[in-house]
C-alpha cells in the first residue's frame, strides 16, 4: 500500500508529526495508525474472502474487466501510438532502426570515406 514512501518521505512526517502532536502523544498516534491500517488491511481481506466465497468462480470473470481497466489505467500516449498503430515496434522512439531483408536485419553499411571533390573549396584569400 505505501511501496512507494520512501525514508525521506517518512522522516518528514515524523519529524511534521512531531511539530504537531508533540513527543509525548507521537508514539500513540503511530499505534493508533497502525492499528487502524491493520484493521484495514484485515477487512479488505475478508471482503474479499466473503465475496470469493459467495460468487464462487465466476469471481475470476469479474477480475478480467478490472485487470484490462488497469492496463488501460497505464496506459501512456506513447504506449497506445507503439501499441495500436506500430505493432509494439518502439524503435522510433528508441532510434534503433534497422533495415530487413525478409525478417532478418541488415547490418549498417561503413560510412564512405570523404572524396575531395564532397567538400566546398574554401579559399582563404578570398575573404
Amino acid at each position: 500500500m505505501f511501496a512507494n514512501i520512501g525514508w525521506g518521505e517518512m522522516l518528514v512526517l515524523v519529524v511534521v508529526g512531531l511539530l504537531v502532536l508533540g513527543p509525548e502523544r507521537l508514539p500513540g498516534a503511530i499505534r493508533w495508525s497502525a492499528h487502524a491500517l491493520r484493521q484495514a488491511r484485515d477487512y479488505l481481506t475478508g471482503v474479499t474472502n466473503q465475496l470469493r466465497e459467495d460468487i464462487g468462480p465466476e469471481f475470476d470473470d469479474l477480475r478480467e474487466p478490472l485487470s484490462e481497466l488497469q492496463k488501460l489505467r497505464g496506459m501512456t500516449p506513447r504506449a497506445a501510438l507503439t501499441k495500436h498503430l506500430l505493432d509494439g515496434d518502439d524503435s522510433i522512439f528508441t532510434g534503433n532502426f534497422d533495415q530487413r531483408v525478409n525478417g532478418t536485419p541488415v547490418p549498417p553499411a561503413e560510412p564512405a570515406e570523404p572524396r575531395p571533390s564532397d567538400h566546398t573549396p574554401f579559399d582563404t584569400d578570398a575573404t
